[in-house]
């Protein structure tokens, strides 16, 4: 069971309510109504995945995704907006998200970002990573100089791993490809990130393309 928190105005969390418990596998274990009390509540409930609005009153979504990823019980979380501005992905991702979503995502995409990113696998919407990439990641030669330098602190296996991770494929789908374990492939993604000074998959992926 994936234990999720909405943190968003009434509206919307009312709307993603009603859509994540249609999934079985879902439960939507808390709710808050800005960053403050999103805190509050991933303190006092297990959260696996958070799904949180940019834009909110008294602490802003950017700062809260900050402030969860650094629990001890840290959740995943999926940043959500009605705006797609490409300094709210970078933000985002900088903050430590794993997934960026538009608020008029089909939901049917929303309930698999939440079962992705639980999972340890990142979600991003296209058209935002496209452009995250476009201007934020272009491969110029200090930052392609530098991605390298960290790259090569990986073994030739963690690298085929992380050029799997770096195309979106999932753990299930990298062990397939590579004939490993999905166990081992965790063990090998958690050393990636460590390696890399990284916090999630995205980052680690977004490294890789700057490398080229």
């Amino acid at each position: 069971m994936i234990r999720a928190m909405i943190v968003d105005d009434a509206l919307v969390r009312l709307g993603l309510t009603d859509l994540l418990e249609v999934d079985r596998d879902i439960e939507v274990a808390a709710q808050a109504a800005d960053g403050l009390q999103a805190i509050d509540q991933a303190m006092a409930h297990r959260i696996d995945v958070a799904l949180v609005d940019v834009r909110m009153p008294r602490m802003d979504g950017i700062t809260a995704t900050a402030r969860l990823r650094a629990l001890p019980h840290a959740p995943k979380v999926i940043t959500l907006t009605t705006f797609d501005l490409d300094e709210y992905v970078y933000n985002a991702l900088a903050a430590g998200a794993d997934g960026f979503l538009l608020k008029d995502t089909d939901p049917a995409e929303i309930l698999r970002a939440v079962h992705l990113v639980a999972a340890g696998s990142a979600m991003l919407h296209p058209a935002a990573a496209r452009r995250l990439i476009d201007r934020y990641h272009a491969t110029t030669r200090p930052r392609a100089t530098a991605a390298r330098a960290r790259l090569d602190r990986l073994t030739p296996r963690e690298r085929d791993v992380l050029s799997l991770l770096a195309r979106g494929d999932t753990n299930a789908e990298i062990a397939t490809r590579l004939a490993m374990r999905e166990s081992t492939v965790k063990a090998h993604v958690s050393r990636i990130l460590t390696a890399l000074d990284v916090t999630n998959r995205v980052q680690a992926a977004l490294l890789a393309r700057d490398a080229g």
